[in-house]
């Protein structure tokens, strides 16, 4: 992407000419973008790593070894960004999406929190949410909220349901069920 005059927009970009800056942001903004988007990222996040990129290119632009190759810089630290966005989604998917539930509540604004009174309410926000999911989901998240929990055996079995399908199954019911939690209490906890 180069033709010889990237050197000098990266030189007067970390001197702090903005229209060096924007010069080099208009020649390989297409660049990151179509990296982050090569990642199957959604707009939003490839936005985020779009930015984060550009951040990060501002913070070290003068330590740039070579200023002529900011393009492969540029590819790379997109890259690195995307995997580390996975990554992070990744971690997300894992944990329980309605362990928030189950956590203990922060202080009380006005002085002690009636802990029986709170799992009350939590309960019955997961059992509305529950509710709203379809039949195969509320069959499934009932069967695993047994204690205790049975074994994917006994889930397939009692439910019909091939051991492959469970996981993927249990996860976007899950998903589904703290989307309407968080859809109902706005996010916040009770």
């Amino acid at each position: 992407m180069s033709d010889g005059t990237t050197a000098p927009l990266v030189i007067a970009a970390s001197g702090g000419d903005e229209a060096a800056w924007n010069c080099l942001v208009a020649q390989y903004s297409g660049l990151v973008w179509s990296v982050a988007r090569s990642f199957r990222l959604s707009d939003a996040d490839a936005v985020d790593v779009s930015q984060t990129v550009w951040l990060k290119l501002a913070e070290r632009i003068d330590t740039l070894r070579d200023p002529e190759r900011v393009g492969v810089w540029l590819t790379t630290a997109t890259r690195n960004e995307c995997l580390y966005l996975l990554r992070k989604h990744k971690r997300e998917a894992i944990s329980d999406p309605v362990d928030w539930l189950r956590r203990p509540p922060g202080p009380a604004q006005d002085g002690e929190v009636d802990m029986e009174l709170l799992r009350r309410e939590q309960r019955q926000i997961l059992l509305r949410g529950i509710s709203a999911l379809g039949d195969a989901c509320q069959s499934l998240i009932r069967v695993l909220m047994s204690d205790p929990e049975p074994t994917y055996e006994e889930i397939s079995s009692s439910l019909d349901m091939p051991i492959g399908s469970i996981g993927p199954t249990r996860r976007r019911c899950l998903t589904r069920l703290k989307a309407i939690i968080e859809e109902r209490t706005g996010g916040d906890r009770p």
